[in-house]
């Protein structure tokens, strides 16, 4: 969906809020804000169009600039918006790394600019006979972020439109507009962390961790476990009075002991990385008595349980990096004093919930998964997910919501095969169990793009080859009317 209006216009309006005497210069941007009936995002709208660029500062304070082929300039990458563009900040990261291969993840938004543009530019465009266009004008908002880890992070130029990289000194930046406002900008040696989560355990080498509610575009990893924590506020004089006031309102939860323990990397609502502070405490008590005021549940996992929820990596990687960091005394094993321990030798199986939704004519739904995906990129395979504290009919309805935008009820889902699988020897075996909707209601949509770039319903006699081997195997068993198949175990 294309970006809307409305959010063109609240971002200006924020920035205008900062820089008041600008409103006259950007009367043209203002002026076509107020007209109807026109796509100010698109760029095939020649009355004018907005662009987006990222401002990426260095460790030295230096600014990226980049050789445009087309223009023969050195410029801060930028360009048009794209429809798939959540907002405008994230379009700004889309072209750095399309551009120059910087991923939104080895960039953090500069304090107090994550969604506020750090400039704003007018332009002129000269007509260009051989596309088509008019002479028209840019509208240009600039994003500042500064690099993370700058030897660490590899360019990787857009070779039809980039013809080099230059780090520029701040007064020597290309743009007048924006070399002014760098030239006051305060460097330091570090962005302010402005969050805080706390990183709770127990005697059992247990982790509290937090569901939070599916509320997408509103709050952080919606329908994921995630740790307790929050925003810094005004009256918080440190951080550790942040997560203090935060696990005070969230759960009523006050720790006697919070050690500070290291620093997370989220992901905003722009892609880009942001820092949380994380502090570690103990506590024994009993989650479900605790008055949660925010998200579904808390509850406590093992770390070596994490695998079998919905949760960010880096959240896994740290409560790892903690449990690893105890004296074996305290860290576990967290089976450990548990009225429920599984009997030795078990091996616990990871359960998959999958969709193999048939239209009619008889073609089946597949999503094609994304390159940078850690399972199976650039490969076909059905709508699918693992299940949390839920059970597989709930996850198969909520995973067909959350990917596709389809909505099916519970009492038109029906078990149509069970597939038991192992991949490389060190992976732990997984169940798939997969439901066949008899009928439901929307058309497939991308809703999650950086998992799944494409729904197709393919003829089951002609499926892809890229397809994942498990899901062929599933889908030839149900075209057959078998109920159970068995793949990758050694014979």
């Amino acid at each position: 969906m294309p970006l809307s209006h409305d959010h063109v216009r609240t971002t200006v309006e924020t920035y205008l809020a900062r820089h008041p005497h600008e409103r006259e210069q950007l009367a043209d941007f203002l002026n076509a804000l107020d007209r109807t009936g026109e796509d100010i995002a698109s760029r095939s709208t020649f009355t004018g169009h907005v662009t987006c660029g990222a401002i990426v500062l260095d460790d030295l304070g230096r600014v990226l600039h980049v050789l445009h082929l087309a223009s023969g300039k050195f410029l801060a990458p930028g360009g048009h918006t794209e429809p798939s563009d959540e907002s405008l900040a994230r379009a700004a990261l889309r072209e750095l790394h399309e551009e120059t291969g910087i991923s939104p993840q080895a960039v953090t938004p500069w304090p107090g600019y994550e969604t506020v543009p750090f400039d704003i530019d007018i332009h002129d465009i000269d007509a260009h006979a051989a596309k088509g266009e008019p002479g028209h004008q840019h509208y240009d908002l600039r994003f500042l972020f500064r690099l993370r880890k700058v030897n660490e992070t590899p360019v990787v130029l857009q070779e039809e439109e980039v013809g080099g990289i230059e780090w520029r000194p701040m007064d020597r930046a290309a743009s007048p507009s924006l070399r002014e406002k760098l030239v006051k900008l305060p460097l330091q040696t570090e962005p302010e962390t402005a969050n805080a989560s706390a990183l709770i355990y127990n005697d059992r080498g247990e982790y509290l961790l937090h569901l939070r509610d599916y509320f997408p575009g509103q709050i952080w990893e919606p329908g994921m476990w995630s740790l307790l924590g929050g925003g810094r506020e005004r009256q918080d004089a440190t951080l550790e009075h942040t997560v203090r006031r935060e696990l005070a309102e969230e759960a009523g939860l006050a720790l006697a002991d919070l050690t500070p323990f290291g620093t997370e990397y989220a992901s905003n609502d722009a892609g880009a990385a942001v820092p949380i502070a994380i502090y570690a405490g103990r506590w024994n008590g009993e989650p479900r008595e605790l008055p949660l005021t925010e998200g579904v549940m808390l509850a406590w996992f093992a770390p070596e349980d994490l695998y079998r929820l919905r949760i960010a990596d880096t959240t896994s990687d740290l409560v790892r990096r903690h449990a690893a960091s105890l004296p074996a005394t305290q860290s576990g094993p967290a089976t450990e004093g548990r009225s429920l321990a599984s009997p030795r030798g078990t091996v616990p199986n990871i359960i998959g919930v999958h969709l193999y939704l048939e239209r009619p004519d008889g073609t089946v739904l597949l999503g094609l998964r994304h390159p940078d995906s850690a399972f199976a990129p650039s490969t076909w395979h059905v709508l699918a997910g693992h299940c949390g504290n839920e059970n597989a009919i709930a996850c198969l309805l909520r995973e067909a919501q959350e990917e596709a935008g389809l909505h099916i009820e519970r009492q038109d889902v029906e078990l149509a095969h069970v597939i038991h699988h192992i991949g490389k020897p060190k992976y732990p075996p997984r169940m798939g169990l997969f439901f066949r909707a008899r009928t439901w209601s929307g058309e497939p949509e991308l809703r999650e793009p950086d998992k799944c770039t494409q729904w197709k319903f393919w003829d089951p006699s002609a499926l892809p080859d890229n397809l994942v081997p498990y899901t062929r195997v599933a889908i030839e068993a149900i075209q057959n009317g078998e109920l159970y198949s068995e793949t990758g175990w050694p014979a």
